[in-house]
């Protein structure tokens, strides 16, 4: 099973090395000598904190990561880049519940949780901020995050009146908005792609497609972002996710037009689990 798992890691990151186009076959390169995790490890986070034009100066990175797209559990680990450019866990491995249809390609009005490497950027909570660096507000009945795919304020947190459709008031949705974070999966905001996808905690049940962790691990999460160290959160498993409802285009911090961003995503993170001695599916 490790030497799958490097013989996968090895084809990963010759692919990096390849342009997009190139149809030439890889070669693989040396194998790392460390397959106990350390240098492994480093070198999967690395690889996943590059993807998608996400800059180099990501040392913050969630992994979440299922054994197949249909699974509505997962596994979410938290992991910091030291100033000596080794990966340590700093939450989990935990257990983790997914949108009630797995993961995917996004989209309004389906259960869907994104795969791919998104940026963290608003928090906030029914809860007072534990501490968090993030911005963060607390949610009252008057806080909402607009899913009204006609509205202007599209797939953003707005204060005052409903916007109609499918928005969410962030108080009235009840404890397991008592802290979450933002998951960017649609910085565009584009009508359809998806809204209010969120990491947040958990009611012990499938989601409409957020992620969902226990109360305490997502308090900790919370407290540890630090959106000077660019977080992101990569949400992914080693087998093609559904499409039926959209064909995979191109999303800054997703999977590209051939797949090969995805497929290069998935396979590092099908690594995690292995490496840390944990495996959750339904």
């Amino acid at each position: 099973m490790r030497l799958l798992g490097l013989v996968v890691f090895a084809a990963i990151a010759s692919l990096v090395a390849i342009p997009a186009t190139a149809s030439a076959a890889p070669s693989i390169p040396n194998l790392p000598t460390n397959i106990g995790g350390g240098t492994l490890v480093d070198s999967v986070l690395n690889t996943l904190a590059g993807l998608g034009g996400t800059s180099s100066k990501t040392t913050q990175m969630i992994v979440v990561t299922a054994p197949k797209a249909a699974d509505t559990k997962a596994t979410l680990t938290a992991f910091e880049k030291g100033t000596d450019g080794k990966w340590v866990t700093v939450a989990g491995p935990v257990p983790a519940f997914l949108g009630s249809q797995g993961m995917g390609q996004p989209k309004d009005n389906v259960p869907r949780t994104p795969e791919g490497t998104f940026s963290l950027d608003q928090a906030f909570g029914r809860d007072a901020n534990p501490g968090t660096k993030m911005p963060y507000f607390q949610a009252t009945k008057d806080d909402w995050w607009d899913s009204n795919m006609k509205s202007p304020t599209y797939n953003t947190h707005v204060k005052g009146k409903n916007p109609g459709g499918d928005s969410e008031n962030l108080y009235d949705s009840g404890p397991v908005y008592d802290y979450a974070v933002n998951i960017a999966s649609n910085p565009q905001r584009t009508p359809g792609k998806a809204s209010a996808m969120f990491l947040h905690v958990t009611n012990g049940e499938p989601t409409q497609g957020c992620v969902a962790i226990d109360k305490e691990t997502m308090k900790k999460i919370l407290v540890w972002l630090d959106p000077e160290k660019d977080p992101k959160i990569t949400i992914g498993v080693n087998k093609g996710a559904p499409t039926a409802d959209a064909p995979n285009t191109t999303t800054p911090g997703g999977a590209n037009s051939n797949g090969i961003i995805t497929g290069l995503a998935n396979s590092a993170l099908s690594l995690i689990p292995s490496i840390l001695g944990t495996a959750t599916g339904s």
